[in-house]
């Protein structure tokens, strides 16, 4: 299996990539708007390198309810934030963003990926990633982004999220972008119960046979506070075992805060997969 970022291709045969994640936002669940400004920012990137992220994934709008964020008050915190990036780090890019118009102008400064966690919602995403030979991520969500969903109902959620990541990847495939440019993730805790995310934790092999780099959301997620009664700054443990589970089961890209950690994670366990 193989990830093609921009003129970088990756093997992800057993090596998982560590996709650290970059909040440009004042209301994060998990910073809380801790690295907004400039410096700050610059600084969380900076530590991120150091720690092994592979990808640096920047995302200027929270996914769950809160304050509208503008069309262009998005556009204000991602597109310089990646170009700060482009300056000083030589990591791909992400732009953690279900607008096309926030995808186009990211591309434009350097990003290689759009994180788009509303399942292509917008009718112009797909185009404009393949005009740019950006790589995708096709995530589940039941609703979309922003919308509260406390109570979601599958009949099978693995039948049905699955079904709706190869319905997802096909469009992609359909709007010129090559399978080696398209990521699923199943979306964990969006549109699901904790209940619900932890059945798809299980499930992940079943999304890896479908031949796309799966991606894992996990990191720090309501669905692990909510299972093992933990705050967010208790999660770190359960992270990394979501993580494992994950890799073991054929995740190869990971979404991460304690890129450190994580790296290590996928390490010892590529290092085991790879044993003679």
């Amino acid at each position: 299996m193989r990830l093609v970022l921009g003129d970088r291709s990756y093997d992800l045969t057993t090596r998982p990539l560590v996709m650290g994640i970059l909040n440009r936002t004042t209301d994060s669940f998990f910073d809380k708007g801790a690295f907004f400004g400039r410096d700050a920012f610059l600084q969380r990137a900076e530590q991120l390198v150091a720690e092994g992220a592979d990808i640096l994934d920047v995302g200027g709008v929270k996914a769950g309810p809160g304050p509208e964020i503008t069309e262009a008050q998005e556009l204000e915190r991602v597109v310089p934030a990646i170009g700060w990036l482009r300056e000083r780090f030589d990591r791909p890019i992400s732009v953690d963003t279900w607008r096309a118009s926030v995808a186009a102008a990211a591309y434009e400064v350097g990003a290689v990926m759009g994180n788009d966690i509303s399942g292509f919602g917008d009718a112009d995403y797909l185009a404009v990633a393949a005009k740019h030979d950006a790589a995708v991520v096709a995530t589940h969500i039941r609703l979309q982004p922003r919308v509260p969903d406390p109570e979601p109902h599958y009949d099978d959620v693995v039948v049905e999220v699955r079904d709706f990541l190869v319905e997802r990847a096909r469009r992609a495939e359909a709007a010129g972008i090559p399978s080696d440019r398209i990521v699923i993730d199943a979306g964990l805790d969006l549109g699901k119960t904790w209940q619900q995310s932890v059945v798809l934790l299980r499930a992940h092999r079943r999304f890896a046979e479908l031949g796309y780099p799966v991606l894992l959301s996990a990191s720090n997620k309501t669905f692990l506070g909510t299972l093992l009664d933990l705050e967010i700054t208790e999660r770190r443990e359960a992270s990394h075992a979501a993580t494992a589970i994950g890799v073991s089961l054929g995740c190869r890209i990971i979404r991460a805060h304690d890129v450190r950690g994580t790296r290590r994670v996928c390490d010892t366990i590529a290092a085991v997969l790879e044993a003679e």
